[in-house]
């Protein structure tokens, strides 16, 4: 059985050593998602790094794409690329991007992202056209009667985009069960709190009243993580959204909760005291 909390502090490691070296990125927020990318990689998606195009796989769509440093760190962690090619962060040529880019054809990465408030409208396509072509042979043959799942992993300022209402309503409408929007609920955007710069809550109670299920968890809780993506799964009437609450900087008590570090990173000396407190 995976550990999931070694696993979540190993990305945060990987995250860590690869910011320090680009010397440029987003670290709150990197840090914040690890927990849940950890129980989604190494827990509950179906998806096989040796064969990452493999057709009866569940995809993530990361919106938030100034936050790739952790799904990069989670990519390598499960296997898709060496753990190495982390160092190449924001480098000249490499594929790992300041943020998301499809053209580099990094294994495990479905799209380019980046403009918030566009990730939720991939994800639809994906899932509609999911649910048109019905479960995959394989996932037949292996007994799933359950068609490819999406994942979009949204912030919690995106919710001030038009755009994501526009989306939550056609999936709604279209009833895209196998659509499951995660909300990084940390409460901080790059200009300040998200509610001084313009309040989003009652969030469940909106998302609830474009007909979605909704579910409201502790981010950094394993189990509960785990929980509300199996009742996600459950769901076979209506997109499912889970507010994550979650800590920006989660791992690192100097810097969690700190608005700060949403777009900065630590220095190469400042790493190794952060690399610390991982362990404390």
């Amino acid at each position: 059985m995976i550990d999931l909390e070694a696993k979540a502090r190993h990305i945060r490691e990987l995250i860590l050593t690869a910011l320090a070296e680009a010397g440029s990125g987003h670290t709150g927020g990197s840090l914040d998602l690890a927990d849940i990318f950890t129980v989604l990689y190494f827990n509950h998606m179906r998806h096989d790094p040796k064969h990452p195009d493999w057709e009866g796989r569940d995809k993530v769509v990361l919106s938030i794409g100034h936050t790739a440093p952790v799904l990069y760190a989670t990519l390598a962690a499960a296997g898709y690329f060496p753990e190495e090619e982390m160092l190449t962060l924001r480098k000249l040529g490499s594929r790992l991007q300041g943020h998301p880019s499809y053209a580099f054809r990094l294994p495990g990465l479905e799209t380019c992202s980046g403009s918030l408030g566009q990730g939720i409208g991939v994800a639809l396509g994906m899932a509609l056209s999911a649910k048109m072509d019905g479960p995959s042979t394989l996932r037949q043959a292996q007994g799933s009667g359950t068609v490819n799942r999406v994942f979009c992993i949204m912030g919690d300022g995106e919710q001030q985009e038009g755009s994501v209402w526009e989306t939550a309503m056609a999936a709604a409408h279209h009833r895209v069960d196998n659509l499951c929007v995660i909300i990084d609920r940390n409460r901080q955007q790059i200009d300040g709190g998200t509610e001084k710069v313009m309040v989003i809550d009652p969030l469940r109670d909106k998302w609830a009243a474009f007909g979605w299920h909704t579910i409201e968890i502790d981010g950094h809780d394993m189990g509960q993580i785990k929980m509300a993506l199996e009742m996600a799964d459950q769901e076979k009437s209506k997109p499912t959204v889970i507010i994550a609450d979650t800590i920006m900087g989660k791992g690192v008590k100097s810097i969690e909760d700190n608005n700060q570090w949403h777009g900065k990173v630590p220095s190469k000396e400042q790493v190794k005291e952060f690399l610390n407190e991982l362990y404390e």
